[in-house]
């Protein structure tokens, strides 16, 4: 067989079928099925440490652990859904190492909008991209609460259902609900309070547009 065509036969296996393989001794594949996860898994890592810097790590960490305990997938649920977990359960992990915040579950929402607020206009790369609407909505939602930014990544980003959602993030199916609707009106608050700065309209243009008109009338 070609090359190309083994190449399209492999990306055709199910996540199951390729967890059966690298099980079975062929480590080799464990690569397509961390390319297969890698954007979700980055999103909902980024969502939770709110550090570009420390995703990376936090990613290898989590497939690290996904394949020690590879044979413990019990395939009840999508393996998608199961590496999630892992990936959840690390980047919460890495935060408390780092001691760069209080436990979330102990904090009062409010202190944990400002937390993540202070950071967010500390981040250069983000400032720097804050005039790009796809920059505004990303620092929007990285100053929700980490817990916010979570389901909003899997519920509006990834466009998991509720259920799923829930099953990621071990909460109930009312709790995803409550945390994206409280997400969505922060969510709504910050880009109301941004548009302001949308559409500038600089001095230099507005010479231009002063001068064109009294040039036509003269």
């Amino acid at each position: 067989m070609a090359d190309d065509a083994l190449a399209t036969t492999i990306e055709t296996v199910s996540d199951e079928d390729l967890v059966t393989r690298v099980l079975a001794g062929e480590r080799s594949l464990y690569e397509l099925l961390m390319r297969r996860h890698n954007r979700r898994l980055y999103r909902v890592i980024r969502a939770i440490v709110g550090n570009d810097r420390e995703v990376e790590d936090v990613m290898q960490d989590a497939y690290v652990c996904a394949f020690q305990h590879l044979a413990r997938f019990e395939r009840r649920s999508r393996l998608s859904t199961w590496l999630t977990r892992i990936a959840i359960n690390e980047a919460l992990s890495r935060l408390r190492q780092l001691e760069r915040i209080e436990e979330w579950d102990a904090m009062s929402e409010d202190r944990q909008h400002t937390i993540v607020g202070e950071r967010a206009l500390r981040d250069p790369e983000a400032e720097a991209s804050s005039s790009e609407l796809g920059g505004l909505l990303e620092q929007s939602i990285e100053r929700l609460p980490a817990s916010y930014r979570a389901v909003v990544i899997l519920r509006d980003v990834e466009e998991l259902s509720t259920a799923e959602a829930a099953e990621c993030l071990s909460i109930s199916e009312d709790n995803v609900r409550i945390r994206l609707h409280r997400a969505h009106v922060l969510l709504r608050k910050e880009l109301y309070a941004t548009a302001k700065e949308a559409f500038p309209f600089p001095a230099t243009r507005c010479d231009r547009v002063v001068s064109g008109v009294f040039a036509r009338l003269t």
